[in-house]
């Protein structure tokens, strides 16, 4: 079962402060929404949790780990732009995601490109922006990960794209794990969320479930969203 414990992290850059003295805690089971507006710090805090990044202060635990070569078995990321190389096919890149990644499901993987109808003769050079996206997401969510780590994932794609890479989030995470998402799109994949954390110049301004804000404060998300960032 995934669990996630972050500590008082902070991580400065020069004389930027990305975030500042964060503490969250989560668990198995829940798609969670990193929700704020471009340079709140949800990438900065998705890059600490895959070991790309290291804290100026503070800890991330990841089932008792930190971040680095023993939790990347763990945990599938998908950078918000896109990191594979354009020379590569999808046949070799299901190839390399195999030979790369032990929890890597092959049949689950071809499955998803087949729906898609894509040529995995086809190098990415010549598929469309969207395209990419999509086999991007299929791969990483073809991992049986414990946890997910989504960084815009439906950014600057159509409104298909959208539905699309949200029903393959949904359909292809397990209960014993935990996805977290990260975007400022919020209409757009609130439906999907059980747990939601706002964050503010590096700063955690709200952490509930879905279902509370729903209930207690009579409101979507995203209009919660519209007054918690109002310019």
């Amino acid at each position: 079962m995934a669990r996630i414990n972050i500590n008082n992290l902070t991580k400065q850059f020069e004389h930027v402060t990305a975030l500042d003295d964060v503490t969250l805690e989560l668990e198995a089971g829940q798609i969670v929404g990193l929700l704020g507006p471009n340079g709140s710090g949800k990438t900065t805090l998705i890059k600490l949790m895959n070991g790309l990044l290291t804290p100026t202060d503070g800890n991330i635990l990841i089932n008792d780990m930190e971040p680095g070569i023993e939790t990347k078995k763990i945990v599938a990321y998908l950078p918000d732009r896109n990191a594979l190389p354009d020379y590569m096919t999808t046949d070799k890149l299901i190839n390399l995601y195999e030979d790369f990644f032990e929890d890597f499901n092959r049949a689950k993987a071809e499955a998803m490109i087949n729906d898609l109808g894509i040529d995995p003769r086809l190098t990415l050079k010549k598929m469309s922006k969207g395209t990419k996206e999509k086999l991007q997401l299929c791969l990483v969510m073809a991992r049986d990960a414990q946890v997910y780590l989504l960084d815009e994932p439906i950014g600057g794609v159509d409104p298909a794209t959208r539905d699309y890479i949200l029903r393959t989030i949904i359909s292809n995470y397990n209960e014993n794990a935990v996805v977290i998402i990260s975007t400022h799109l919020i209409a757009d994949i609130e439906s999907v969320l059980d747990d939601v954390i706002f964050i503010r110049e590096g700063k955690i301004v709200l952490h509930e479930s879905a279902e509370m804000i729903r209930e207690e404060k009579e409101e979507s998300i995203d209009q919660l969203f519209r007054e918690v960032f109002k310019c």
